[in-house]
């Protein structure tokens, strides 16, 4: 998902227009648009932080490297993972191979 729908689906998920975010991180509807409708591909890193702050999100999440944080199951195994050494991710990570291929 790209940063454009992320920010729209977090916007309708609060109920809130075009012009009331842009209003709320002091921005233009114009841009906020862009952004949505991916004609503006890279955000400033200073609007990427308002509206992470404005939706109780991490910049991650907003680019795509981060699970939702209202996911708490997948942000606390997230954390784990960051303390595990490189040796036991590999494992973790061949577990969920297994596991995914199995499905269906």
């Amino acid at each position: 998902m790209s940063i454009g729908a992320r920010i729209k689906e977090l916007r309708v998920k609060h109920n809130q227009s075009l012009q009331g975010l842009a209003d709320a991180l002091g921005a233009s509807k114009a841009h906020i648009w862009e952004i949505e409708r991916g004609a503006s591909k890279n955000p400033s890193m200073d609007l990427l932080k308002k509206l992470a702050d404005h939706f109780s999100v991490t910049v991650s999440f907003l680019v795509g490297e981060a699970p939702p944080a209202e996911d708490e199951g997948a942000m606390v195994l997230y954390r784990d993972l960051k303390e595990l050494s490189p040796s036991d991710r590999e494992a973790i990570l061949s577990l969920m191979q297994h596991f995914k291929s199995r499905k269906g």
